[in-house]
């Protein structure tokens, strides 16, 4: 009998664990919302001072106006259509999402790295690669 009353304490212990590693592993809707509007001035308001941009053939660490400037010319290339977060995950002090960028030139796979910097949670990281990897 005691065995049949202790499981839902169990069960409700356990999802209440796995939902807040979720909402610590949130990424902010800024970023999402800048990805699908293709806005690269309101995506770097998340960027940290100097980000790692991978994004097609153009590899380096970026002051954040630079990565701006890169971003924009892409966006203004490739017109968005829509941004799906499909994975994200945190660990220690860093955040990171994997998610599609469909644009009117094909699909992207996108790849970001957000780590604290004092209060703030800032992109340290951006990879845009074609969906085959290429």
């Amino acid at each position: 009998m005691q065995f049949v009353s202790i499981v839902p304490v169990i069960i409700i212990a356990l999802s209440t664990l796995g939902s807040n590693d979720q909402e610590q592993a949130k990424i902010p809707d800024g970023i999402s919302i800048a990805f699908k509007a293709g806005n690269a001035a309101e995506l770097s308001k998340y960027m940290n001072s100097t980000v790692g941009l991978l994004l097609l053939d153009k590899e380096d660490f970026y002051k954040k106006n630079v990565a701006e400037a890169i971003l924009k010319d892409f966006f203004n290339t490739c017109q968005t259509k829509d941004f799906i977060i499909r994975h994200q995950g945190a660990k220690s002090d860093a955040q990171y999402a994997i998610g599609i960028l469909k644009t009117e030139k094909g699909d992207f796979r996108v790849y970001f790295l957000l780590k604290k910097v004092g209060p703030d949670l800032l992109i340290h990281q951006i990879r845009i690669e074609t969906e085959n990897g290429k």
